[in-house]
């Protein structure tokens, strides 16, 4: 049978940190404040005024995985390019990754599932894979936010929270009747929270101008959140979503040996894990580093968790799991072998 593994994992943080206490010496706010809320302590952006892309960060957390996996650039049948943040309205920023590798006529497909956007990433290469279309697949999250926040005290509770950064994986087809690799997933969306978190502009459906001063003096091309409504959506989906898939694939919650959640927000990510009922050495968290890295943070956190041995690749069922802008959940179930 035809099963999607994982051969490699990179990730890529751009060089420029930017502490809460950076960010309070430009907007109301203090790093008490933005830990108690977030648990978020630093974040990394791109270099101020350099012309640095989403695709950039990818080329570079790409490298990294595919050296682990033993890939070179011509074997990708395909790449799936995840991010809100293309480095143009369009095209997306899959074939600006696609020729900064040194290719020419690779298939590349974008997708804008934000936040669950390395879930729905893995999930079609998955079924590129079990379907014989593709034996080998690149996934990238990558975001560069910094460029597109309010960097005012009114864009303060979105600004303190979203950082820069890139995460890759080599997904790869393996013959096996065992049950390994990509055992499963699990994907919602619900549109009618759409608003709830949405960077409204420059928007088609407005005419004849796309933006207007007026729109800007109201600050709609900064991406806005409720945060409270985002919350308790959150707390209430993953628990969810992680007993639905188990469900599916039949295994309990104490056969999971790690959870790797979207890092969007350490106090939701502790809620989700009571819920559960499993001890804190069962999710992996890096927040507090990187802040929320949205199509990234997950492949970040995969590839940091695997380097510091928080996953014992020979043999660990590890979920991965997130809820974002869409609104879109979801969960995919991992074993390792």
């Amino acid at each position: 049978m035809r099963r999607s593994v994982i051969k490699g994992t990179g990730r890529y943080i751009p060089p420029h940190l930017v502490t809460n206490d950076d960010l309070a010496k430009i907007i109301d706010t203090t790093d008490e404040w933005i830990q108690q809320r977030t648990g978020i302590k630093q974040r990394y952006w791109i270099e101020p005024g350099s012309v640095t892309g989403s695709s950039d960060l990818a080329l570079e957390a790409s490298k990294k995985a595919m050296d682990k996996a033993g890939w070179k650039p011509e074997d990708i049948d395909l790449i799936i390019f995840a991010t809100l943040s293309p480095d143009i309205f369009f095209p997306g920023s899959g074939v600006f990754l696609q020729t900064k590798l040194g290719l020419d006529s690779t298939p590349a497909l974008d997708i804008r599932q934000q936040c669950t956007g390395f879930l729905y990433g893995i999930t079609t290469a998955d079924a590129y894979i079990r379907a014989g279309i593709a034996d080998r697949v690149l996934v990238v999250g990558a975001e560069v936010h910094s460029t597109g926040l309010d960097k005012t005290d009114r864009g303060r509770d979105v600004t303190v929270i979203f950082g820069d950064g890139a995460g890759a994986a080599c997904i790869e087809v393996c013959e096996s009747d065992e049950e390994i690799g990509i055992i499963g997933h699990a994907l919602h969306a619900d549109g009618k929270y759409a608003e709830s978190l949405m960077l409204e502009l420059p928007a088609s459906r407005y005419s004849p101008e796309r933006l207007t001063k007026e729109m800007m003096v109201d600050g709609r091309e900064y991406p806005k959140m409720d945060g409270s409504r985002i919350f308790k959506l959150a707390v209430k989906k993953l628990p969810e979503v992680t007993h639905e898939i188990l469900e599916k694939t039949g295994y309990t919650i104490n056969d999971l040996d790690m959870i790797i959640p979207h890092q969007a927000n350490l106090r939701i990510n502790e809620f989700y894990l009571q819920k559960l009922g499993l001890p804190p050495e069962k999710m992996f968290n890096n927040i507090q580093k990187y802040g929320n890295t949205t199509a990234g943070s997950i492949p970040i956190a995969l590839d940091e968790a695997i380097e510091l041995g928080k996953i014992d690749t020979s043999k660990d069922l590890v979920l991965l799991s997130a809820l974002g802008a869409g609104l879109t959940w979801g969960a995919v179930l991992y074993k390792f072998s």
